[in-house]
């Protein structure tokens, strides 16, 4: 290619597996002055702890990116790029099947749904965007809102985008961004922080169901509330914009035991915000305190203005 005429920093490798790391040996060949590389579920068996130079890394591209679906199984568990999707926490996706009956597909899945999910991003218009965050856990608890640190408000996008769409000139090294997906393509979903504050605290974990619905989808995630807490929050992906979600239904889940009753019902406020949340947007909030029953559906209607 380079005889013909085209530049190094115009060649971009995408890799799957073992091809990552091949890709990456290409690139540090040429001394890591290629344009882009894409490692999809890089390989994982005796990679892990392989040098630098014996796997793919940051050194060996301009911008290397890679996504991790299956790093239990046979995809890497560490950073390998500048900036690593940990798809759903980087295992166990959606939509692939939890049981060994299933033959190949169960071996098989997790690990191609970086592929999948990849050509997805270049076929649909709908954003594959991530958030950076220490951990997968600390994301769907609702503690990485923004994209602030270390990109400057500029979250990644899987796809084609120049540096997937990071808009800083150096580039910081093997940082994990997170993300959740929907079980098939075109996988993308929105993320919205949801919340729900106590009229007063109980000495006992608090456990709601909340739930979005459109007019086509529905999305359900858990809030937990620690005992002697007022709030709990979580993530909650839905397929359907925030603004097109047409009702939000709250179920109180009461723990019973024959010993001793939960309480019949409690009361709080409910809100919820769409990612990125900076410090320059709000919550919005129900403008009333809701009285949720144990173990009833109760649903209200959530305006939320599209921009």
């Amino acid at each position: 290619l380079q005889a013909l005429g085209i530049s190094r920093t115009s060649i971009h490798i995408i890799g799957v597996s073992l091809g990552a790391h091949v890709g990456g040996l290409v690139g540090h060949f040429h001394g890591g002055q290629l344009g882009r590389i894409t490692g999809l579920d890089p390989a994982g068996p005796k990679y892990t702890r392989a040098s630098p130079e014996e796997r793919l890394d940051p050194g060996d591209a301009l911008f290397v990116e890679a996504l991790h679906t299956d790093a239990d199984n046979f995809g890497i568990r560490i950073p390998v790029g500048h900036i690593d999707y940990f798809v759903n926490g980087g295992r166990d996706q959606p939509g692939c099947p939890r049981f060994i009956s299933a033959g190949y597909k169960y071996l098989i899945c997790d690990h191609m749904r970086a592929v999948h999910l990849y050509v997805s991003a270049l076929e649909h218009s709908c954003p594959i965007i991530a958030f950076p965050c220490a951990s997968h856990q600390d994301f769907l608890n609702g503690h990485c809102l923004d994209c602030i640190d270390p990109f400057l408000f500029s979250c990644p996008r899987i796809g084609l985008l120049d540096q997937a769409g990071i808009n800083i000139r150096k580039l910081p090294k093997e940082v994990k961004v997170y993300l959740m997906t929907s079980p098939s393509a075109p996988f993308c979903v929105h993320h919205s922080l949801v919340e729900f504050h106590l009229q007063k605290k109980r000495n006992k974990v608090t456990s709601i169901e909340i739930t979005f619905s459109s007019n086509s989808t529905q999305d359900t995630v858990k809030i937990t509330i620690p005992k002697h807490q007022e709030m709990g929050k979580r993530l909650l992906a839905h397929r359907a914009p925030l603004c097109q979600i047409t009702s939000v239904t709250l179920k109180y889940l009461p723990k019973n035991h024959f010993w001793k009753k939960d309480e019949t019902f409690i009361v709080g406020k409910f809100c919820a915000a769409p990612l990125p949340l900076d410090s320059n947007r709000t919550m919005s909030c129900l403008p009333w305190n809701l009285t949720l029953p144990g173990n009833t559906d109760i649903s209200y209607e959530l305006p939320t203005p599209c921009v």
